[in-house]
Formats: C-alpha cells, structure tokens, sequence
C-alpha cells in the first residue's frame, strides 16, 4: 500500500491502469478530452502488479484498474469517474490540473 501512495500523491490526476483494459483507455481519453495530462501508472509492466492491485482493493476501489487519484486521494474506478463526471462534479475538482483552465 505503500508503494501506491507513493506513486499517487503529488503529482495532480493520477490513472493506475493494465495495457488491454478498455476501461482504463475510456478514462484516461475522458481526462484528456478535460484537458488534463494524468500520470499513467500500467501496472501490468511492475514487478509488483500483484501488490499493487490488491492495495487498489483494500483503498476501496471497486476493481483495482482503472483507479484514479487527484491530490493524492482516491476518486474511485470507472463508475465513480464517470458519476462524477455526468453529476457536474469532476470539472471542478480537476480544474487545478487543466491545461489552460479558466
């Protein structure tokens, strides 16, 4: 658990994702369609995969990828993302990252 805070705090948007997983490339195309330029973590490529996923689970997200972290907390998975983003929410509390935000 260690090792995913390590890689999620800090740095604004971050995506723990695997390379096949449609799911993690829908999220990852919606921050970018925010303009915002996420860390991209494929956990497929760390020798800790395993770890990792399991420390994704016990965070609280639902599937351990996609997983998404801003400000180094935890958003959540795909449906948390998307609920928020439909809600109005996500706009707001990605602001600090965009690229050129108003």
């Amino acid at each position: 658990m260690d090792k995913v805070m390590r890689m999620s705090s800090g740095k604004g948007v971050v995506i723990f994702t695997k390379n096949l997983c449609c799911l993690c490339y829908a999220v990852q195309i919606l921050f970018r369609d925010l303009r915002v330029q996420p860390t991209i973590h494929e956990i497929d490529n760390d020798p800790d995969c395993l770890e990792i996923e399991k420390a994704l689970v016990r965070l609280g997200c639902p599937n351990a990828v996609p997983a998404v972290f801003v400000s180094g907390k935890l958003v959540g998975s795909t449906n948390e993302v998307m609920s928020l983003h439909l809600s109005g929410s996500l706009v707001p509390l990605i602001k600090p990252y965009q690229l050129f935000h108003n």
